[in-house]
């Protein structure tokens, strides 16, 4: 074979040498794996085949799930990591001094000096993990639970971060977490709500419904927001008595029945007398779940509900065991705030002048009430099949700000935790910095987070797919990874 490639008389054939011949041979077996792995990668993509007049049956996971439910309680304003959970000798030791090589401005402003945690820190359990007295009760727990401390957020404020949490995506109109795993694996109660968001006594938080919305899902996949307080709005029969209202849904189920038989194939039919018939059972359901006199008074005073000195305490009590009383009747996924809007740290955890101050107010109401929830579903044996999560959308900084009391917000490294079904307890994952300010030792984006979450419930993060504009969009986006090290 020639060493230079003549183009052949009449015709457009070009030999190749041995160097072309081996360059065209790699380049076609190369474009034959990718195919083939492309194509592996979109049979592997998984959307749930959903029926529009059963949308919540329930459906079977990916593979074999650690946990059937899941617990959320959500710290909305952003809890400092260095008063509660990561521990900081060094910080102590350069408490009042300036931070070398610091950013001089921060998210609110100009940044003074480092401070010491405002809380004492002590060794805990078996384990001897460091926790601080800010929250003695949840510190009790602490054998029980998997921590992550090296999470890191991509927005520092705090809508775009509640969403980032949420949904995997800062933008709004992307599907949260909840809605995510209804949309996967339905319910296994017929008579309430796959989902359910349970706002915190003193409002919703910063980003509102996007936390529990259902973005580009069917709206089938939203959260139900309710409390103990207010369940959920125009569920009452209208002033009809039992038989009549069992009468008049008698007759209205025939006439759908015989309406829908004639437009079959009609799926927003289908979805929309669903929604109706789930409210109707609702009206059942509902009074009796959020009814919490028939729980005994022992019960009401471990959460602190009885505590008439503590009004808010009371009420975030009350709806931690509504939340239990969800994942007892099998409600997929429960997500309770606790903190509201921006009101300058006075109703969420967001401590930017008076930290201290405020948090004695929001731990004295976070604390015995969450921790009698954990306590309380571990006794009854739900901790076998539900996973537990404690979050917060970013952390705090090392100093405060100046002239100030309090911490800026802190993106780049902090803690949140785990317990629970499918969870190695007493763990720590990730580490910080010496001071608490950055995340140095196995980094983990949020998408991490989600990602170990959905595995918990058998779901491939990967491979929970809904095409939208032409794209197969998942919560973990196309990034995320388990975190094995958390997993029993």
């Amino acid at each position: 074979m020639s060493t230079h490639d003549p183009t052949l008389s009449g015709s457009e054939f070009t030999p190749l040498n041995r160097r072309g011949l081996l360059s065209s041979t790699a380049s076609a077996l190369g474009s034959i794996a990718l195919l083939d792995l492309l194509g592996q990668r979109t049979a592997q993509a998984s959307s749930p085949t959903i029926d529009p007049a059963r949308p919540f049956i329930a459906r079977e996971p990916h593979y074999r799930a650690r946990a059937k439910n899941v617990l959320v309680i959500f710290c909305a304003g952003a809890v400092s990591q260095l008063e509660t959970w990561d521990y900081k000798p060094e910080l102590i030791k350069q408490d009042g001094k300036p931070l070398r090589g610091g950013p001089a401005v921060t998210f609110q402003g100009p940044a003074g000096d480092l401070a010491r945690p405002q809380y004492a820190f002590r060794q805990r359990g078996q384990t001897g993990k460091w926790v601080s007295d800010m929250i003695p009760h949840l510190a009790e727990l602490t054998d029980d639970i998997a921590f992550i401390h090296s999470l890191t957020s991509k927005s520092n404020t705090h809508g775009p971060a509640e969403n980032f949490l949420s949904t995997g995506n800062i933008l709004d109109g992307f599907p949260s977490l909840g809605s995510w795993a209804t949309y996967a694996l339905g319910s296994e109660n017929a008579n309430l709500p796959a989902y359910v968001a349970i706002p915190d006594p003193r409002g919703v938080p910063q980003n509102g419904s996007n936390n529990w919305g259902p973005g580009f899902l069917p709206a089938a996949f939203q959260g139900t927001p309710l409390s103990s307080k207010n369940p959920i709005r125009h569920l009452a029969a209208p002033g009809v008595s039992a038989d009549a209202d069992h009468a008049t849904r008698s007759l209205l189920q025939r006439m759908n029945d015989r309406h829908q038989s004639q437009n079959p194939g009609n799926g927003k039919l289908a979805a929309r007398i669903a929604s109706y018939e789930l409210a109707a059972r609702m009206q059942l359901s509902v009074p009796e779940i959020s009814d919490l006199s028939t729980e005994p008074a022992h019960v009401l005073r471990s959460y602190g509900a009885d505590d008439e000195s503590n009004p808010t305490r009371a009420a975030y009590a009350r709806n931690c065991i509504l939340a239990r009383r969800m994942i007892e009747r099998g409600v997929r996924f429960v997500q309770v705030f606790n903190g509201a809007y921006a009101s300058g740290g006075e109703l969420n955890w967001d401590g930017h002048s008076k930290l201290k101050e405020q948090y004695d107010k929001h731990a004295a109401i976070l604390d015995q009430p969450t921790a009698a929830l954990i306590k309380d579903m571990k006794s009854r044996g739900l901790l076998e099949d539900t996973l537990v999560v404690w979050c917060t959308e970013f952390g705090r900084m090392p100093f405060f700000q100046k002239g100030a009391k309090g911490r800026d917000h802190n993106p780049d490294g902090f803690t949140c935790w785990l317990t629970g079904a499918g969870v190695k307890p007493g763990v720590s994952h990730g580490m910080t910095d010496e001071l608490g300010q950055k995340a140095v030792q196995d980094i983990r984006p949020l998408y991490d987070f989600n990602a170990t979450i959905l595995h918990l419930l058998g779901l491939d993060h990967e491979r929970l797919t809904f095409e939208h504009n032409g794209v197969q969009r998942r919560l973990t986006n196309v990034e995320g990874d388990v975190i094995h090290e958390v997993l029993a």
